[in-house]
């Protein structure tokens, strides 16, 4: 290190000086605080870093030790952390008359952050650009190609962005009252260097089937966790989807897909691309399928279960009330509940 030094040549940290943190999720601590906690692949908590309010999702950069924590939806802030000294590099304020949804992505270089944001005045969804290697500077956005742009996602081997535009019109002076459920109309954008390249719309039946959620494997497929929003029972509420196809739905019968309460909270791929895992919070409920004919391949009931994310021992899972544990073809191994409760979603880094 004194060598390196002296030649004026510093080492760039890397994931590894943070534990080598498999995961990031935020999370609310018995005393109301809240948190962002890297995860090692065994689910052992590595760092817990203050965050000023309830996180939603993050986002890890590719190459060097820090994320970004986005605020839930409707929060206006989104702040950089370095996940070695626990120190905040930068935040994010959304512009006047927007506010994040929770989500974002990294360019692959990592030099650049994409958000999901909404034009509420507009009533139209945007993506900010931000600088990273400028301290995170706002420099330009583009149309996300709907309504109540959610979850977006980097394709892989590539800088083309999906997003899940749910479809739903809100405005901060509601709440979070949905303003358009009549006319709602959700969809995914692909989207390369700012351009709309393709648009996939669901068909009439599923009209009222808001895509919030997405998990890709290294083919480019697209998973799409919804959230129904209509009065009558949901036709579907998993979908996959190929880029110049249509979406491939899950079947259940009537009774399994009741059990979901018309709510999936997280998705994601397993590692070996043919295997998808979903969560429903409000139904309790974890399916597996197969990503080829999305057919329900196990189902397991565990008690608040949102978080869900790729490991080698299937898929990790986290709950609201604490609890860690992996999941595999139906059979869920759970750990004693940590001292705090775990937000929706679990992320890869």
């Amino acid at each position: 290190m004194a060598g390196l030094l002296a030649v004026g040549v510093v080492p760039v940290p890397t994931w590894a000086d943070a534990g080598t943190p498999s995961y990031l999720s935020a999370a609310a601590t018995p005393d109301g605080a809240y948190v962002l906690c890297g995860l090692s692949g065994t689910l052992d908590i590595l760092f817990r870093i203050p965050l000023p309010a309830r996180g939603h999702a993050a986002a890890a950069h590719p190459i060097r030790p820090e994320a970004v924590a986005f605020a839930r939806r409707p929060g206006t802030f989104a702040v950089v952390i370095d996940c070695v000294s626990g120190n905040k590099k930068a935040r994010l304020q959304a512009p006047q008359g927007r506010h994040f949804y929770g989500h974002g992505a990294f360019s692959a270089s990592g030099d650049w952050l994409f958000t999901t944001e909404n034009d509420f005045e507009a009533g139209h969804g945007r993506v900010g650009v931000w600088d990273v290697l400028a301290g995170y500077k706002r420099v330009a956005e583009f149309d996300s190609g709907g309504i109540g742009p959610h979850d977006i996602k980097r394709m892989p081997n590539s800088d083309m962005l999906v997003i899940a535009n749910g479809g739903i019109d809100t405005h901060p002076d509601t709440g979070r009252t949905k303003l358009n459920i009549a006319t709602m109309q959700s969809n995914l954008s692909y989207i390369e260097d700012g351009a709309i390249i393709e648009t996939a719309v669901l068909t009439a039946e599923h009209q009222k089937n808001s895509m919030r959620h997405l998990a890709i494997n290294a083919l480019g497929d697209v998973a799409i966790g919804m959230q129904w929003q209509g009065d009558s029972a949901a036709p579907a509420l998993v979908a996959r989807h190929r880029r110049g196809g249509d979406f491939s739905h899950a079947a259940l019968s009537d009774d399994m897909l009741r059990a979901l309460n018309g709510y999936i909270g997280s998705i994601a791929y397993a590692l070996d691309g043919v295997s998808i895992a979903v969560t429903s919070p409000r139904g309790n409920i974890v399916d597996w399928y197969h990503a080829n004919d999305m057919s329900l391949s196990a189902r397991s009931t565990i008690n608040d279960v949102c978080g869900i994310a790729s490991s080698t021992k299937g898929f990790a899972i986290t709950t609201g009330k604490g609890v860690l544990g992996f999941y595999r073809d139906g059979y869920p191994t759970l750990r004693k509940p940590a001292d705090q409760a775990w937000d929706n979603h679990l992320v890869v880094v």
